[in-house]
Order: structure tokens, then C-alpha cells, then sequence
């Protein structure tokens, strides 16, 4: 059986050249049929938030096929406002009973203080890159690391605007929360090709490597990979999740895996879902690139744990 109850540390000798996919509720009846060609699911922590029931059960049986990653969506890392703190008493027992192999939230804010009152924004808001809001990330993602007793993952979100004072770029500001919070980064080429269209002119995959050239390679714990929908008014590109992984990001795949060896990666595909056969493709397509353009160090795949 393929499972792995280490702790988290980001860029884990053990979770190189693993390749997992993300897990929604349309595909688990498939993903608990057998142990399938893959190294790990994804899952979205809130919904598992639950002590007991269905959900709960449902988790179980993942578990013991296949090794965990919780994505968190509502942290809220980038908050002024800190974290609420029923959330990461709710976060911690889920990490507790799961022992999930990779934990990762986002680079932005969720919380806010409405009239006195906090409330939850219900979506990843992007952080303007300054001293201050960088000092937040750092704070917060110190109390999380601290609670749970573990590193995390910290993702690069997508965005459809540009601030006008933002004073670091967005290599600037992840690197140097990496740095001092000691956390991971997780890597979502998708959002740099989706941030890159929006916001520049250039060559899209030129300015993307570039972005990736701006990365320390001890720092990269994941890469996400994903499709995106082209909107025609306003001219956007819309990070949906909704597509296969579009040519252009498996091009800049191939060059993360050249620069950085083989990172553990996950297929996302969260809207208009294929069925599992066809999601599994895609994860095949990302290992057959960590065999052909990673540099041949070590094992890629941890066969001998497989049942």
C-alpha cells in the first residue's frame, strides 16, 4: 500500500517525483475501486472538517489507499486580521486524525472585520506585494506552523488586477516569506501563465520561465498544474480549473522540471470534470516529463512501497 506517515517539510526527499491528482466528490466511488497508477490525492481540507459522518468515513478509506495531501482554502494567510481561531482548531484535528504528506494554503487574504464582525471573503483576494502585508504572511504562517507542528505549503495565487503600490515583485515576496517563516512553496505554473496574460505583453512562456529563474530551488515543496478558459470581453485568461493542462503549461512544466528535478506534482481539474480515466492520463503525462527531463539523481517513484 502506498501511504507515508512522515511529517512535512518542504522539498521532501520523499515525495520526489511523485505525481498526484486533485480529488472531488464525483470521483471517489473510481479512486476507492483500486490502487490506481498515482502517488497521492489532493483533497480540500474544509471539506473534511466534519468529526464524524460520510465525509469522515470517506477520508478514512483514502487514507489507507493513498498518501494525503490537505489543500486548505480559507486560512486566510495574507488577513490583517490574523486567523480565525476556530478554523485552525478544526485544521489541527483534521491534520491529527489524517496525517495528510503535504499541507498547503495560499499567498492571499480571506478574513476581513465588517462593523466590528469578522467574516470570511469566500475567495482567494490577492495580497499587494509590500513590506507590511509580507509581514503578515510571515506572522500568520509562523502561528500555523506552530500550531499544527509542521512546515506548509504557501501557493501563488492568480489575479485580475494590479496594484498600484505594490513595492516587491511577487518572486520578491514569496521568496522572502520562504525564507522567513521557513515554510515551502508550492508552485502553480497555471496562475503564473494566467497572471502573465493578464498583466503583460511580452511572451507569455519566456516571461514565465523568468519567474521561475527568480526561484531558489531548495524552496519549491509542489507543483500545481492546470487548464484554463479564455474570456473574450474583457480579454482575460480565467483560472477555472476547467480544461486539461494547456500545452503552453506543460512547456513550462518541462522547464520547471529541468530547473528544479522532480517536485512532486498534482493535476488540478475542479469544474466540467472528465472522468477519472481521462484525469489519470493527465497525471501519466506529468510523470512521463519527470522521466524524460528530470536529472536522473535518485528514484523517482518509491515502488517498494506500493502493496
Amino acid at each position: 500500500m502506498h501511504r507515508s506517515n512522515t511529517t512535512t517539510n518542504h522539498n521532501r526527499p520523499d515525495t520526489l517525483g511523485w505525481v498526484g491528482v486533485g480529488l472531488r466528490h464525483p470521483h471517489y466511488r473510481d479512486a476507492l475501486s483500486e490502487t490506481h497508477s498515482i502517488d497521492f490525492v489532493e483533497v480540500h481540507a474544509e471539506n473534511f472538517f466534519a468529526a464524524g459522518g460520510l465525509s469522515a468515513a470517506i477520508l478514512d478509506d483514502i487514507t489507507d489507499r493513498y498518501s494525503l495531501s490537505l489543500h486548505a482554502t480559507s486560512m486566510g494567510l495574507g488577513s490583517a486580521t490574523s486567523i480565525n481561531e476556530s478554523y485552525l482548531t478544526k485544521l489541527n484535528a483534521l491534520i491529527d486524525r489524517v496525517n495528510p504528506t503535504l499541507i498547503s494554503d495560499h499567498a492571499c487574504f480571506t478574513w476581513g472585520q465588517i462593523n466590528g464582525h469578522l467574516v470570511h471573503a469566500g475567495d482567494l483576494l490577492p495580497l499587494e506585494y509590500t513590506p507590511k502585508n509580507l509581514q503578515h504572511l510571515v506572522d500568520n504562517v509562523d502561528r500555523v506552523q506552530q500550531q499544527i507542528g509542521r512546515k506548509i505549503l504557501v501557493e501563488n495565487v492568480s489575479s485580475y488586477l494590479e496594484f498600484e503600490h505594490a513595492n516587491l515583485t511577487e518572486t520578491e515576496f514569496l521568496v522572502t516569506l520562504a525564507e522567513r517563516s521557513q515554510c515551502g512553496l508550492l508552485v502553480d505554473l497555471n496562475n503564473i501563465l494566467v497572471n502573465v496574460h493578464n498583466f503583460s505583453t511580452d511572451d507569455p512562456l519566456h516571461t514565465a520561465k523568468r519567474w521561475l529563474d527568480n526561484i531558489p530551488t531548495h524552496l519549491i515543496g509542489e507543483f500545481h498544474l492546470a487548464g484554463y478558459t479564455s474570456a473574450e470581453s474583457p480579454a482575460l485568461i480565467i483560472d477555472d480549473h476547467s480544461q486539461a493542462v494547456s500545452d503552453e503549461c506543460w512547456a513550462l512544466y518541462q522547464y520547471a522540471i529541468r530547473r528544479f528535478g522532480p517536485i512532486a506534482t498534482l493535476i488540478e481539474w475542479d469544474n466540467n470534470l472528465p472522468d477519472w480515466q481521462t484525469l489519470l492520463a493527465e497525471a501519466n503525462k506529468a510523470r512521463q516529463v519527470i522521466e524524460q527531463f528530470a536529472t536522473p539523481k535518485k528514484n523517482t517513484r518509491k515502488d517498494t512501497q506500493r502493496a
